[in-house]
């Protein structure tokens, strides 16, 4: 399943936000069932950001966020509030052999 938490993030808290971010993602990452994350900010709209997160299955992907809310909670003013949990129903994988410019 895919995690998906979007935050709005005034300039003047970005390296902040980094770098809280930056720990909540290392505490889902010591979690089970935890496949991959990333933290993104939108490339049109800077102050929309968004931590994304692969899990096994959404039963892991809410004990972690259990585990990862005293990290979670200083950004909780910034957070969008939306569903954050996805089912992935579709996936295409990167093209073997495939190299970036």
């Amino acid at each position: 399943m895919l995690a998906l938490i979007r935050y709005s993030v005034p300039e003047a808290r970005a390296d902040e936000f980094t770098a809280a971010a930056g720990a909540i993602l290392d505490t889902l990452a010591a979690q089970a069932g935890y496949l991959g994350g990333h933290l993104g900010r939108a490339a049109d709209e800077p102050g929309l950001w968004a931590l994304v997160s692969e899990w096994r299955g959404a039963g892991f992907y809410r004990r972690a966020l259990s585990a990862a809310r005293m990290d979670m909670y200083p950004l909780m003013t910034l957070m969008i509030n939306e569903p954050t949990a996805f089912e992935i129903l579709l996936s295409v994988p990167e093209p073997s052999g495939r190299t970036e410019a």
